[in-house]
């Protein structure tokens, strides 16, 4: 049972600022990319558009505290832990790494949820299939 997963990017220039350094908002966008490959890699659909089945994991918090600038070409680790798991959520800490160093910590709690009658989303308890394959990380790998 996986807790981390790691994938390696290059900042590319359309995700930088005038500066050339790597816009705040695309550090969100990398840590969804993050998430998405680790549960590609399990061989577990992320998004289900089977009726009844699981629909997606909305986003409930995320935060991002950033420590040194990434710049165009930079290449980066991005490091996904399982902080938390519990029945209908799971917690996820992010690390960004340039040549080793810490660039960036991130956070996102995402709620399994499936669609209502009304086009509205239900929280239920993630799936035995996916819960089977996640295992929280130990604090002293992500801290």
């Amino acid at each position: 049972m996986p807790s981390e997963f790691s994938l390696t990017r290059q900042v590319e220039f359309h995700e930088t600022d005038m500066a050339g350094i790597m816009h705040f908002a695309n550090f969100f966008r990398w840590m969804e990319t993050c998430e998405t490959a680790f549960y590609r890699s399990l061989g577990l659909p992320l998004i289900s558009f089977v009726p009844g089945k699981v629909v997606g994991w909305p986003r409930v918090n995320v935060s991002c505290a950033y420590r040194a600038p990434l710049r165009f070409n930079d290449t980066v680790v991005v490091k996904l832990f399982v902080k938390k798991l519990t029945t209908r959520s799971v917690t996820y800490v992010f690390q960004f790494r340039k040549d080793g160093a810490l660039c960036a910590t991130g956070e996102v709690t995402a709620v399994c949820v499936t669609g209502d009658a009304g086009s509205g989303m239900v929280a239920q308890p993630i799936p035995a299939d996916v819960r089977a394959q996640l295992q929280e990380a130990s604090e002293a790998a992500w801290s």
